[in-house]
């Protein structure tokens, strides 16, 4: 069965859920685009060998819970220990990048590392689509799913631009380079300012969350390393503001050569 309730699973998120084994099993078959699954952390192995398996083919994440928490998060719903968490939009793999970057002229991607409030997801989304991204990249664990609460943050932005879950961020830019895209990262440590950033051909921008920022590991794997001046006494941008800066610049400049 399936009804939308609200969950207290994560950051504020009113989102479809499907409830009970077997419809859980037949979504993952039908390629449903499923944010993350939850098993009861009572129920044995065995029971959910089949959905962790299709889940894994899917590369969608599952996470054991609380017995009292996958309860309350069903909804009352007869659940048999299992709920799934519908995505609002498809999400798109590795496998579906090269045929993004194939059909872009030059490709424009956004790669999200950290950022787990859905509220900046949504706006970054789009920020996307009016700068013209060929799509947004987010990791598998550690990033929210397009939820509803993404979803109505985006205004239709997520019917438009591709989001495409990676298992690791690290290897998806390295496999960037290696189609000849550019790979910036935002990092308010860095000497250069943002606007000479050089986005005429195909790019890429990380941008991490506010406050702590990029992963070490993950900028040491960009091609450059730019900032945005900020003149006040705050540290730093939330994401989807900085994404938003960034990205206008990069519209900017393709309108313009």
């Amino acid at each position: 069965m399936s009804r939308r309730v609200r969950s207290g699973d994560g950051p504020s998120s009113e989102d479809e859920r499907l409830t009970g084994r077997h419809a859980v099993e037949e979504a993952l078959k039908a390629g449903v685009a499923i944010n993350r699954i939850l098993v009861a952390d009572h129920l044995p192995v065995r029971v959910t060998e089949r959905v962790r398996q299709l889940a894994h083919e899917r590369q969608v994440p599952v996470a054991v819970v609380p017995r009292a928490r996958l309860q309350a998060i069903a909804g009352g719903e007869a659940h048999q220990g299992l709920v799934a968490l519908v995505a609002a939009a498809p999400l798109l793999t590795e496998a579906d990048l090269d045929g993004i970057l194939d059909r872009a002229t030059p490709p424009f991607v956004l790669l999200l590392d950290g950022i787990q409030d859905p509220h900046n997801l949504g706006a970054i989304l789009r920020v996307a689509d009016a700068t013209g991204a060929s799509a947004v990249v987010v990791p598998r664990h550690g990033a929210p799913g397009v939820t509803a609460t993404v979803a109505r943050t985006a205004a239709g932005a997520t019917a438009w631009v591709p989001v495409v879950r990676v298992t690791n961020l690290v290897q998806t830019i390295d496999r960037l380079k290696a189609r000849g895209v550019f790979v910036w990262a935002a990092d308010p440590a860095a000497t250069d300012p943002y606007t000479g950033l050089d986005a005429r051909g195909p790019t890429a921008l990380v941008v991490g969350a506010e406050g702590r920022g990029i992963r070490p590991l993950v900028r040491g794997h960009t091609d450059g390393v730019v900032a945005i001046p900020m003149a006040g006494h705050v540290a730093s941008l939330n994401a989807a503001t900085a994404a938003a800066v960034l990205a206008f610049e990069v519209a900017r400049q393709r309108r313009e050569k």
